[in-house]
Parts: structure tokens; C-alpha cells; sequence
């Protein structure tokens, strides 16, 4: 009881944060936030310019002459906190306000909040998107992350945890997640279970594992749900391995570019040869740590808060520029 009332309060004090140093930069001046965009911005090295520029790339990817819909836009002008509103998005709303406010106020733009697993007709600015490679009018930002981008620190080495496999999440109308607990709902290798109680099938549901609790594990599952796996950004910033089919949603994480068996376990989508691949890599332990590093290289370009809220805004100013709204020499 006494941990519990512990972490409620822990709790309580990070949303009270949050909600506090959001509101107060809210209700700041624009002018300071533009003056430090173009002051990082100038200050980017050439050699991390050509990384910066490939990522503004992946997350625009809008085709040329792409217009705006301008009966569902929003006018950077009246993009406001929505009180009035019984679905806030908050943390949308928060993030994005943060992107948008640095730019002229007439420029106009759509966007929608929550998970996104479908393509655009016209160009949106959204969390997630579909795995392609050729043109989207999804645009990608780092929207609600303060729940998807969260990464941490393991002192459990890779040898030291259990030769078995964790699943835990909230199972809603995801076929391929069920699929999953059908499987291996009783293995001896796999603690699979799911949190939430309304279900009709109550023989998958289990007690909910705190994430410290689950690096215990050498492998960790990152199934899709709506959109992408929110687990898979602290699984991979950890000394377990994420263990998955290949992403078909992606998100600021660029999923899309993770490599199989490099950065994460590849499985098939039926999850046939799981087990085989998971008794692979607990007789290899060096193919296991090697995978733990690239995963933990790939984090690290996340990592810099400065960084991506520049990159961010960069992709920003990248969509009007696109949409005809701002010239490419305008800042």
C-alpha cells in the first residue's frame, strides 16, 4: 500500500509538472520560441545537418504541389487550447502548438489527434502513418510524447534475466494481439497476458507488470495495437530485446527504417516460429547483445529533447513550405 500511495504521488506531481510548465509557456510570447528555433537552427553542425535533413525527409514526404484543405484547416491564429472541447488531446494540442507557433499566423494547416493508421486524402499532420516508402500525405511530429517517448535505464545485464518472454497491454479489437495470447497464453517461455478486464475472453487477462518489473525478461513483446507499439522506444533504450512482426504503422521513431534481426527480433506475423527464435538467441547470447546495441545506437539520436524539438519544428516549417503557404527562403 505504502508503494502504491508512493507512486500515485509521483505521479500526481509529474502531470501537475507538466500541466504547469505547458500552460505558462502557452501564455508566453511567440517571439522568444521563434528567436531560439532560428538560433538552433543556425547552430546545427554540417555533419549532423545531413542526418537532420534525411529525417525531414521520411516524415515529409508530401508530393509536389500538394494542397492544403482549406474547409477542415486550422489557422495557426486560432489554434488555441480547446476548453470547451469533451476530447482535449492535451498532449496533442501541447506538442503541436509548440511546432506551429513559430510561424506566421495566417499559414493554415490540418491535423488530427489520437492513432492514426490510415493515409490522408490531403496533407495532415498526425502521430503516425502507414509504412510506406513512396509519397504520404501524413506528415509526421512527435506528438503525445510524453507517453510514447520515454526512454530508461537497465542494470540488468542480458544474462541475468529470465530465458522467457513478457506481453502485457490492453487487448481492444486487435486481432493480431489476441492471436498472440491464443498462442502462448500457457507456455512454460511466455508470460502473456492481458491488463484490461473487458474481454469476453477472461482466461487472457492477468495482472498488470510494471515496466521495471518486466526487464526482468530477456525478451520483451512490442505488438502493434491501434497504431504503433508504445513500448517498443523503452524496450529497445533497454538490456531486453524487442521481439515483434514487422512494423506496418510507424511514427517519429521511424519504424519503418528498423532493420530485422538487428535492431529487434523479427517474427512472422503468426508468431510460428517464435519460440524457435527466442531459444536462437537464448543459446547465442553474443547475437542477443549485439542486437541490444544497435537497438541502443538507434535510440540514441532520440535522445536529445533540444534536438527533436527542432527537427520538429524544421518538418514544420517543411509543410508549408510544401504546400505552397511559405517560400522556401522565408523563415
Amino acid at each position: 500500500m505504502i508503494r502504491t500511495d508512493f507512486r500515485s504521488l509521483i505521479k500526481a506531481w509529474q502531470r501537475a509538472k507538466y500541466f504547469t510548465g505547458n500552460f505558462v509557456r502557452y501564455y508566453m510570447p511567440d517571439a522568444p520560441f521563434l528567436a531560439l528555433f532560428h538560433f538552433r537552427e543556425r547552430a546545427v553542425r554540417n555533419e549532423a545537418r545531413k542526418d537532420i535533413e534525411k529525417r525531414i525527409a521520411y516524415y515529409t514526404r508530401l508530393k509536389p504541389g500538394s494542397k492544403i484543405d482549406t474547409k477542415t484547416a486550422v489557422r495557426i491564429g486560432d489554434f488555441r487550447f480547446p476548453w470547451k472541447e469533451k476530447k482535449r488531446h492535451t498532449t496533442y494540442f501541447f506538442d503541436l502548438f509548440t511546432y506551429v507557433r513559430c510561424f506566421p499566423k495566417n499559414l493554415l494547416f490540418n491535423y488530427v489527434a489520437g492513432d492514426v493508421n490510415w493515409n490522408f486524402p490531403s496533407p495532415t499532420f498526425a502521430k503516425t502513418r502507414p509504412v510506406t516508402d513512396g509519397f504520404s500525405n501524413t506528415v509526421i511530429l512527435p506528438l503525445n510524447k510524453v507517453r510514447h517517448f520515454r526512454f530508461i535505464k537497465d542494470s540488468l545485464n542480458f544474462r541475468e534475466k529470465k530465458d522467457m518472454i513478457v506481453f502485457r497491454n490492453v487487448v481492444r479489437r486487435q486481432p493480431w494481439r489476441t492471436r498472440f495470447l491464443e498462442k502462448f497464453i500457457d507456455h512454460p517461455m511466455c508470460d502473456a497476458g492481458q491488463i484490461n478486464t473487458d474481454t469476453d475472453r477472461p482466461e487472457f487477462v492477468k495482472p498488470y507488470i510494471p515496466m521495471q518489473q518486466q526487464l526482468d525478461y530477456k525478451f520483451i513483446a512490442s505488438i502493434e495495437g491501434h497504431d504503433v507499439a508504445t513500448n517498443l522506444k523503452w524496450v529497445m533504450s533497454s538490456n531486453s530485446i524487442a521481439v515483434m512482426p514487422r512494423p506496418r504503422i510507424e511514427s517519429w521513431f521511424m519504424e519503418g527504417t528498423l532493420i530485422p534481426d538487428y535492431h529487434y527480433i523479427e517474427v512472422k506475423p503468426d508468431y510460428s516460429d517464435l519460440i524457435e527464435k527466442l531459444e536462437h538467441y537464448i543459446a547465442h547470447p553474443d547475437e542477443a547483445e549485439d542486437i541490444i546495441r544497435h537497438a541502443h545506437e538507434y535510440v540514441d539520436r532520440f535522445r536529445n529533447k533540444k534536438t527533436e524539438t527542432l527537427i520538429a519544428r524544421m518538418v514544420t516549417q517543411r509543410y508549408f513550405q510544401q504546400t505552397g503557404q511559405l517560400n522556401p527562403n522565408d523563415k
